[in-house]
């Protein structure tokens, strides 16, 4: 059965062939389909975590659900985000 929230199943499928995690598959794979995103596979050219600042840090690891971040320093801020 496809899952309703995909909008590009065998993009999706394919990305998770390539190793993708379920969320980044489905996340890449909706915004292609989306005429008015533009996403590519490798992402944007944010700065490095290091610059950003432990309030910038904190609102990207809130923004997608990382727990128990309000309890981390800049370096753990950091490795969650890496590794999420």
């Amino acid at each position: 059965m496809p899952n309703s929230s995909i909008k590009d199943e065998k993009l999706y499928n394919d990305f998770r062939d390539e190793g993708m995690s379920k969320e980044k598959a489905a996340r890449i794979s909706n915004a292609k389909a989306n005429s008015d995103m533009h996403p590519s596979k490798k992402g944007g050219q944010a700065s490095p975590y290091e610059e950003w600042s432990k309030d910038d840090l904190y609102d990207r690891a809130k923004e997608i659900g990382i727990e128990g971040c309000s309890q981390m320093n800049k370096g753990e801020l950091i490795e969650a985000l890496r590794n999420h």
